[in-house]
């Protein structure tokens, strides 16, 4: 009678019967897998220069983005407007890599519980959002979002952010030393929602 066993070192069977071997050939599929597609975008200037216009956050607008991470607001904002008809008709030009390059990590993000952030600045003023940061459904009735009003009484830390800057300046974000120096005089006093208020209206305004 033939034998029909895979003759085969690596058979179907001993693969699904091995954890241990399992484990190790999933991670090198996922191995070349990541190299395939990540290792060339480092050598894309599409991907690795900033788009034309681009400039670094200000001290502010860095304090208020710190502030976004802090709070969790990427759980439910998305920052990236796909290049679809639908994306671009509600939110504007879609998201291109350049505008993100001095962001250290970027908010890109997938989740949309609320809308995309990444334009908003084009359509609400700074009072909308001081008032939406309070209490959304004052100017939203069926936001689904938390209240912040924490953010109205808290002060920025203004002693942490030049050595914050120093820190991005190391990993490639043109940041001057009077910059740098002049940080902690610029949110002097601010508070936080003055700090995330400036960081949402910057979003998406270096492309047109």
């Amino acid at each position: 009678m033939a034998n029909n066993k895979p003759s085969g070192r690596l058979s179907h069977e001993k693969i699904e019967t091995n954890n241990f071997l399992m484990i190790v050939l999933i991670l090198l599929v996922l191995l070349v897998g990541g190299l395939v597609e990540i290792v060339p975008l480092f050598f894309q200037k599409s991907t690795t220069e900033p788009v034309k216009g681009l400039q670094p956050y200000t001290a502010l607008q860095l304090a208020g983005r710190d502030i976004y991470t802090r709070e969790g607001c990427y759980n439910c904002h998305s920052q990236m407007i796909r290049p679809f008809r639908a994306e671009t008709l509600r939110y504007g030009h879609y998201s291109v890599a350049g505008e993100f390059v001095y962001d250290h990590p970027f908010q890109w993000g997938s989740k949309r519980t609320g809308p995309d952030l990444h334009r908003v600045g084009e359509k609400y003023s700074d009072q909308w959002h001081h008032d939406h940061l309070n209490n959304p459904r004052d100017l939203v009735p069926e936001s689904n979002m938390p209240a912040y009003p924490w953010l109205l009484k808290n002060m920025v830390d203004a002693s942490k952010m030049p050595a914050h800057m120093k820190a991005l300046r190391t990993v490639g974000v043109p940041y001057t030393d009077e910059q740098i120096a002049a940080a902690s005089e610029e949110v002097e006093g601010k508070t936080e929602v003055e700090a995330v208020i400036a960081y949402l209206q910057v979003l998406g305004t270096s492309v047109k």
